[in-house]
């Protein structure tokens, strides 16, 4: 027997991603979990954000921003970063984290975070509650330390984090299924 539960975001596992952009006085760093990739070639994501979010106005300002895949001894500055405004906090001070210049995009990478993807914005949907801005990547950064003996990327190493959206938790990855 299945009970409805009515609509709403039911789709698992979501990415928890550290989204960092430039901005004044000070970059941002907003957490979400709304992100996807949407096409191969050319490589795109999208991202949904809250149009009253501090970060929404930087996106817009800055076209490009860069995807950051934290792990999940990150846990405190994804909670961080995704409950508190950097109208209000500097989010890489509060949380000790270090900005790096990125390669193609003027937004910072965040150093402590395996995964860095540099993305520059070519289309913004508004779609009611959030914004859709999708974006070409334009580049991927990988700490040597999580890839295989393969070149691929160990996500046993990685220890990325998942948010379940219908029950409001992260969790970690799981372990590799053998095909």
């Amino acid at each position: 027997m299945k009970k409805e539960i009515g609509p709403r975001s039911a789709v698992i596992p979501c990415p928890v991603i550290l989204l960092s952009v430039r901005g004044m006085p000070h970059p941002n760093i907003i957490t979400l979990s709304w992100v996807a990739n949407v096409c191969s070639d050319p490589p795109t994501v999208a991202i949904g954000v809250r149009p009253n979010r501090h970060s929404h106005k930087l996106l817009l300002d800055a076209g490009e921003f860069v995807l950051n895949v934290p792990q999940r001894s990150m846990m405190n500055a994804v909670v961080f970063c995704g409950t508190k405004s950097g109208r209000d906090y500097d989010k890489f001070s509060e949380c000790h984290l270090t900005a790096t210049e990125a390669i193609h995009v003027g937004s910072p990478m965040i150093q402590e975070c395996p995964i860095n993807i540099e993305c520059k914005t070519r289309q913004v949907v508004s779609l009611g509650a959030h914004d859709l801005f999708i974006a070409e990547v334009l580049g991927v950064h990988v700490d040597e330390s999580i890839l295989g003996e393969d070149g691929r990327v160990d996500l046993s190493r990685l220890e990325a984090i998942t948010h379940i959206p219908l029950s409001g938790q992260y969790w970690s990855l799981g372990d590799l299924i053998p095909t």
